[in-house]
């Protein structure tokens, strides 16, 4: 499944995944990243304040979430 996220400008993945509703705590987007349990652009990615960009795609589970930001 596919899903466009927009974001207003730069946002950290921690942020991002509270924004996209994956998460509902910065704690558990800790857990999540930590673990290996997010890929962004098929890299698993385990820095929680990485800073996504417009284009870059995130990775939970199956669920694909695409970066639409208006900045």
């Amino acid at each position: 499944m596919n899903k466009q996220i927009k974001v207003k400008g730069p946002i950290r993945l921690d942020q991002f995944l509270k924004w996209a509703t994956i998460v509902s705590t910065g704690g558990q987007a800790k857990i999540l990243i930590t673990s290996g349990g997010v890929k962004v652009n098929q890299s698993i990615e385990i820095k929680r304040g990485r800073n996504l960009k417009n284009g870059d795609i995130v990775q939970v589970g199956d669920i694909l979430y695409h970066v639409n930001s208006t900045e």
